[in-house]
């Protein structure tokens, strides 16, 4: 049962009707993991492990460094000192057994909702996967852009304070579309991770044979690098904390990875025509991942008290009450702004990963933000739809880092290349140009590699 709140939550109420925009500056300052801060425990066992308080990123390179030289062995010896995990190498691998055993007690509504939702899934990655495009400017000239599926990737599956079925559907439904032929999961070896019976049932049902009981740095190192029971990948995707994203992080440019991702993010702007219940309840379902920023951006004054006040009985409702009121404190605020146009301005700043409108004409607004990772239109689509169920994955970026990044999709796990095909007369054609400007760059090979051609007239 959750414990009753005592106390209304402490959420910053900020007028930013003159301009100001610092909290927001001061929250993307917080959000974004710099890798240089660490809980009490964390660097505790940090200086157990290693011998001294290093910073995550220094911890990560240690992990990364030795796995990468002692593969197995040091994988083994950080999942026993920082999972507690005391496995052998051939209890890496989740059996094939133990896949189809999940899948065979699992609650039959439950795989009815994963396959539905994975039907979504798929059809809305049907529709936007690249084609190959062919293009036949002139006579003798036929120019492709085509589109490869990656051969093989790793997914990341959080498992630490709760388990994530929705991951598997949001990474590996999108990679399947795509075409992807082998699909590697991995989750820490924890109840909540590699040993959850719903996450298990979820990758049988997806058809995921690879599956495997590690987590952290280590395992993301492992899927880079490749050990002797773990073969590399192409591709790192999925979300984790922030050694996980470190170790993305540090293995990118071995391996392509999704994005660099720090903890969730909504923006709510609203107006007189929204519910102040549905906004708490859509600020709360945010800063329930602990940590989530959860911010509100409205012009409507009195809107943000009315919220204020169902923040605070619908807290005492929550399970997690405890975790999301900190989370609350620490990432959340009600902000009023000048109007419409001010609020479209301080959105585009912050460039949030999910953006709800709940206006009276939402899509008016959004014709005038750039930056959101995923955006949510009206009173009645809230942003858990796109976190289980609508068809676009959750896996977006964060951190400010939608004004240039893009969220997963099955696009992300094709490698485009194109491909050329010249005739001798259409070569003759361009020849005069290609052969002066090497010869202006000073690459005389490949002005002659074009002008042998010509001179030769003959076709090979």
């Amino acid at each position: 049962m959750p414990a009753p709140q005592t106390s209304p939550p402490k959420i910053a109420q900020v007028d930013a009707r003159d301009g100001s925009a610092e909290i927001l500056q001061q929250l993307r300052d917080k959000l974004s993991p710099q890798g240089n801060v660490v809980s009490p425990r964390g660097r505790a066992l940090t200086e157990k492990v290693f011998g001294a308080p290093l910073t995550p990123v220094e911890v990560v390179e240690q992990i990364c460094s030795a796995v990468q030289q002692q593969g197995t062995d040091a994988l083994l010896r950080f999942s026993k000192q920082l999972d507690n995990s005391d496995l052998t190498a051939d209890q890496l691998r989740v059996p094939a057994a133990d896949l189809a055993a999940a899948h065979q007690a699992a609650d039959p509504e439950l795989l009815g909702s994963i396959r539905r939702i994975r039907d979504n899934v798929a059809e809305f990655q049907r529709a936007i996967l690249h084609r190959n495009v062919t293009l036949e400017p002139r006579p003798g000239v036929r120019l492709t852009q085509r589109y490869v599926p990656l051969r093989r990737i790793g997914v990341c599956v959080p498992g630490g304070a709760a388990a994530y079925p929705s991951t598997v559907l949001m990474t590996v439904v999108p990679a399947q579309v795509a075409g992807v032929s082998e699909i590697a999961v991995v989750a820490p070896p924890t109840p909540f991770g590699a040993y959850n019976q719903d996450m298990l049932a979820t990758c049988h049902e997806l058809g995921v044979t690879e599956v495997y009981r590690m987590g952290g740095a280590q395992a993301v190192a492992s899927l880079a690098y490749g050990t002797d029971h773990v073969p590399a990948v192409d591709k790192i995707v999925g979300p984790g904390n922030l050694f996980v994203a470190l170790a993305k992080k540090h293995v990118f440019g071995t391996v392509d990875i999704d994005s660099f991702a720090g903890p969730s993010e909504v923006i709510v702007i609203a107006d007189h025509t929204a519910r102040a219940d549905f906004i708490a309840a859509d600020l709360l379902a945010q800063a329930e991942h602990s940590p989530g920023s959860a911010l509100l951006i409205t012009w409507d004054e009195a809107l943000i008290e009315a919220v204020s006040e169902e923040l605070n009985r619908q807290l005492t409702q929550l399970q997690r009450s405890e975790l999301t009121l900190e989370s609350l404190e620490a990432f959340g605020a009600l902000i009023l702004v000048r109007d419409s146009q001010h609020a479209c301005e301080l959105t585009d700043s912050f460039a949030p990963e999910h953006l709800h409108i709940q206006t009276e004409h939402p899509s008016e607004l959004i014709a005038n933000i750039r930056n959101s990772g995923a955006a949510f239109l009206g009173h009645y689509t809230p942003v858990a739809l796109g976190d289980y169920a609508a068809g676009p994955s959750h896996v977006l970026p964060t951190g400010g880092t939608c004004a240039w990044a893009a969220g997963l999709s099955s696009n992300s796990f094709l490698r485009s290349g194109s491909i050329s095909e010249f005739s001798q007369d259409a070569m003759n054609q361009i020849a005069v140009d290609v052969e002066r400007l090497a010869e202006k760059e000073g690459l005389t090979a490949h002005a002659r590699s074009v002008s042998i051609r010509r001179e030769t007239g003959t076709t090979t």
